[in-house]
């Protein structure tokens, strides 16, 4: 599907991790000059910074603007270091373009809109072949868990010459209560992998984790997944971040993590059980996701019995469920013993929860 791609950046020998880190936001020049000195000594690749910030409401702190490029570009310069942004319009990609950014990245939010996406494809397609060559593009994942809207904004960036073209998986919206602010839904971005296995894919872990705790063992688990490399958010000061506080990490952390990550593997067997065990951590949220919905779904069935005067337990209502769930139980190779007891203690905790209202 894209073929004769280039390597993102000429300075990340072949196999090595690609590592693009550096603020939410681009404050301050200070802020931006400092962060930039900092993670080109834990060694990362790109330095990255949002110059303009989409937010879902008004009001909210949405970047520096068009003068904080000129801080971008002082980083280059005087580092030597290459730098990226994102760009959410045609305007944007031209802005930054002109400034000598290095890598321009779309979000999630644009992705899932073709007609933003093809308008950035459209300048692209203008640009000198020299520039055209230099550029390098990645493409986030919509925010919607959809595979061919994510493959088509990366084949209209394709088709419009860039060669330098990659994809970043930073998880996906989702409703109610979870564990990860993006719940990664590993599965799609495998699946782009598999179709596409000669597109670099970086994955994002500050954004489907939106916790500076859970930054690590995903970074963790997407490199012994095979992805291609970390996209990640440091701050020097994150508490005071003026976006996404919660989500970043200091330069200082980032090395300690990246330190980790890099030392030699243990034997074949060791990964093996370290693939196993990932994938119960991940089983073990879903189900922690799924407990928590069924306990909100459980408060509200709680409210129409208290309006209509209706008794909390129903005793025919559980036997019914519980011979249904027992049955399915045995079907799915279950022990129904042990299904009792996790259903006993799951009816136990919805019916304290509506008799507290």
């Amino acid at each position: 599907m894209f073929s004769n791609l280039k390597p993102l950046f000429h300075n990340v020998p072949a196999g090595t991790p690609i590592i693009i880190a550096g603020p939410c936001s681009a404050e301050s020049r200070e802020l931006t000059i400092d962060a930039a000195r900092r993670l080109k000594e834990t060694g990362i690749h790109c330095f990255r910074a949002g110059v303009w910030k989409p937010r879902t409401k008004p009001g909210g702190f949405e970047g520096i603007g068009d003068p904080a490029l000129a801080w971008l570009a002082e980083v280059k310069q005087s580092l030597d270091m290459p730098v990226a942004t994102e760009v959410a319009n045609a305007r944007h990609a031209a802005l930054a373009v002109e400034a000598g950014i290095d890598l321009l990245w779309i979000g999630a939010r644009t992705t899932a809109n073709p007609f933003a996406v093809q308008e950035i494809a459209d300048y692209l397609a203008t640009l000198p072949a020299e520039k055209l060559d230099a550029l390098a593009v990645i493409v986030k994942n919509p925010v919607n868990p959809d595979l061919e809207l994510w493959t088509g904004a990366l084949q209209r960036i394709y088709g419009a010459g860039i060669r330098r073209l990659g994809a970043v998986h930073r998880g996906f919206s989702a409703y109610g209560p979870h564990i990860y602010r993006n719940p990664p839904e590993w599965r799609i971005p495998f699946e782009l992998k598999r179709r596409c296995p000669e597109l670099p894919l970086i994955c994002d872990p500050s954004h489907i984790g939106g916790r500076r705790d859970l930054i690590e063992p995903l970074a963790r688990q997407a490199l012994e997944m095979n992805m291609d490399g970390l996209i990640v958010e440091c701050h020097c000061r994150p508490d005071e971040a003026l976006s996404d506080a919660a989500q970043q990490i200091t330069p200082q952390t980032f090395a300690e993590i990246l330190s980790r990550l890099r030392k030699p593997g243990g034997n074949v067997v060791d990964a093996g059980l370290d693939t196993l065990r990932e994938s119960i951590d991940n089983i073990d949220t879903r189900i922690l996701e799924l407990l928590a919905r069924r306990m909100e779904v459980a408060e509200e069935i709680g409210r129409l019995k208290k309006q209509h005067d209706i008794p909390v337990v129903q005793p025919d209502r559980y036997t019914r469920l519980l011979t249904k769930r027992v049955a399915d139980a045995r079907t799915l190779g279950l022990d129904e013993h042990f299904i009792q007891k996790i259903l006993a203690l799951i009816h136990e905790e919805s019916v304290r929860r509506q008799l507290s209202l």
